[in-house]
């Protein structure tokens, strides 16, 4: 499969899951009433049955890591070349950004936009590190042909035990910052959401360590 495949089902697969949690998340806010735990709801079932589908579709291709966290990881692991990793988070980044600009087009809202939402403090950016460090022992000890399932269970259960809601990808804290909306973060607060998600990345790989190899 040559890089430019490869970078081409990343960008899609990112684009697919910000379009997918920004979406749902302008659409249940506007239908929930101002109930806020109606609209995360919704929210999180959409990013599970989104991030299923997309694992499952573009997998094949590229991995399906739409994740600059989970990326690094495999490069560590040897999985992906350093030559790719450029590539990768590249892909990754620039379709985080054209999916919250597809979301806000498809809900009337003006394309260009940053988000005033702030998600900040302690707690947040712990919640951001085991949510992370999670994903990555999760999709590194998925049996083979299981991680879709996984990622897309852990993800949801993640969105409701994090108070951070489980963002566990700089790609999507980058996303976000475009879209002033229910699943928005304001930029001042993307600094702490990504080096706690990095933090999380590596103490995840380093519990995969320590573990017995899946197959024991």
């Amino acid at each position: 499969m040559t890089l430019w495949r490869k970078a081409l089902a990343e960008l899609l697969g990112t684009a697919g899951l910000l379009c997918a949690v920004v979406g749902s998340g302008i659409m249940a806010e506007r239908l929930a009433g101002g109930n806020v735990a109606i609209a995360l709801l919704a929210n999180t079932l959409v990013t599970v049955f989104a991030l299923y589908v997309l694992i499952e579709v573009l997998g094949p291709v590229s991995g399906a890591h739409f994740n600059p966290a989970v990326s690094a990881i495999m490069t560590l692991r040897r999985e992906l070349p350093v030559a790719s990793l450029g590539v990768y988070l590249a892909a990754q980044l620039t379709g985080a950004l054209l999916g919250a600009w597809l979301a806000n087009a498809m809900f009337d809202l003006s394309v260009l936009q940053w988000s005033a939402k702030v998600r900040s403090g302690w707690g947040q950016w712990l919640a951001e590190l085991v949510a992370t460090s999670g994903l990555v022992l999760v999709i590194l000890r998925a049996p083979a042909g299981k991680v879709a399932q996984l990622v897309a269970c852990y993800i949801g259960a993640a969105y409701w035990f994090t108070s951070s809601t489980s963002f566990a990808n700089p790609a999507a804290v980058f996303g976000r910052m475009f879209s002033d909306s229910f699943a928005g973060i304001a930029p001042a607060s993307a600094t702490g959401f990504v080096v706690a998600e990095l933090i999380g990345a590596a103490v995840g790989f380093s519990v995969y360590r320590l573990l017995p190899p899946a197959s024991a």
